[in-house]
């Protein structure tokens, strides 16, 4: 009885072996197919190295400021009777904004139209009677100082009254109303904001050390934030004469067209200032780059050594210089005619093999115009 367990636990434990090395096998032989397998060769968009010629440029923050800009306010006091204007909308020069409560200014004139009017006939008459000694040249004098006296107030009666109908100082647009029909204004209140908004100034700062190479006229390309996409251009319209003596900076003013009105005074935005010496780099795309906190790389793409034709990948660190458009400069790591991946870089790795084809490369272009901007 015994003989017969001990040989069927013998035959369980050779049927396991027998098993255990079926297995190993196929484990074996599955690993020495993986080793020998060669996954296709991925497809990729690549981009030739070359030296490209860039604009010299100096960078700076600037804040868009009017070329005109003021807050209108009361010029005398009175009471606002008409409000002829209407919040946020155009005025040309000389439009009536407001008009004050003249009751008493007019008729003060009427009163001095005729104290004028009178001194008029009296100064008429003493001219007859002087040449025949009827009355002295001091009585005729006085009759002149009377004339002269009374046209001067009736004239400052007038100012009054011109000074009681506020008119816009110059075209613009104006801000929000700050005034209400009927209300008392004192000399001073404000009543509205009035900013001419085409052409507008960006008013940035220049660290000393350029002062050499500003001058009038220089490029200026101006972007925003606020306008993702928006790229203005203007020119260097201003150079302030004195450098602060704190941040030991220049600040520099440029003039920029703004027919749409789209930038605001006391705006921020990013200012590229051109300068006439043009700088030598190599450049790639973007989306070349693999961006990684222990440092940015792009692809290489090389013979595989087989003689074949084939590709393979060398992962290359490199060092990134200024970005312009879809480009960005590489100032050590690449040379001159090597070919890197241009997109999808972040799906690879260092040694595998590709498959170049640039039927669907993306055009890249230094001043891109997105359709949706």
């Amino acid at each position: 009885m015994k003989k017969r367990i001990f040989l069927a636990i013998l035959a369980l434990v050779v049927i396991i072996a027998v098993l255990a090395g079926v297995k190993a096998l196929q484990i074996r032989a599955m690993a020495e197919q993986g080793k020998k397998f060669v996954p296709p060769p991925e497809t990729v968009t690549t981009f030739s190295v070359q030296p490209v010629s860039w604009e010299s440029s100096l960078s700076s923050v600037g804040t868009l400021t009017a070329v005109q800009g003021v807050t209108v306010a009361a010029e005398m006091a009175g009471k606002v009777v008409q409000i002829a204007f209407e919040a946020g909308r155009p005025v040309q020069k000389g439009e009536l904004l407001i008009a004050q409560d003249t009751s008493t200014e007019k008729a003060q004139l009427a009163g001095a139209l005729a104290q004028a009017e009178l001194a008029r006939r009296t100064l008429e008459r003493t001219e007859k009677m002087l040449p025949e000694r009827i009355v002295s040249p001091a009585d005729h004098e006085s009759a002149v100082a009377a004339r002269e006296q009374a046209l001067a107030q009736a004239a400052n009666i007038r100012a009054v009254l011109d000074k009681k109908e506020i008119r816009a100082p110059f075209s613009g647009r104006l801000g929000i109303r700050q005034v209400n029909l009927g209300q008392m204004l004192r000399e001073g209140d404000p009543i509205v904001t009035l900013q001419a908004l085409d052409p507008i100034y960006v008013d940035f700062t220049l660290p000393q050390q350029q002062i050499g190479a500003l001058h009038r006229d220089l490029p200026v390309r101006v972007t925003l934030d606020a306008l993702p996409g928006l790229t203005l251009t203007g020119r260097v319209s201003a150079l302030n004469p004195v450098v602060d003596a704190e941040t030991r900076n220049i600040r520099v003013q440029a003039t920029l067209a703004n027919r749409d009105e789209k930038l605001r005074p006391g705006m921020f935005v990013n200012v590229a200032l051109g300068l006439p010496a043009r700088q030598r780099v190599l450049a790639v795309p973007a989306t070349a780059v693999l961006y990684a906190p222990y440092g940015d790389s792009v692809f290489v793409v090389q013979d595989d050594g087989k003689g074949k034709g084939g590709k393979v990948l060398r992962q290359q660190f490199v060092r990134l210089g200024e970005k312009r458009g879809d480009f960005v400069a590489v100032t050590t790591g690449l040379k001159e005619g090597e070919v890197v991946v241009s997109t999808g870089v972040f799906k690879l790795m260092n040694g595998q093999t590709v498959l170049p084809d640039n039927r669907l490369a993306p055009p890249f272009k230094l001043a891109p115009t997105p359709e949706n901007s």
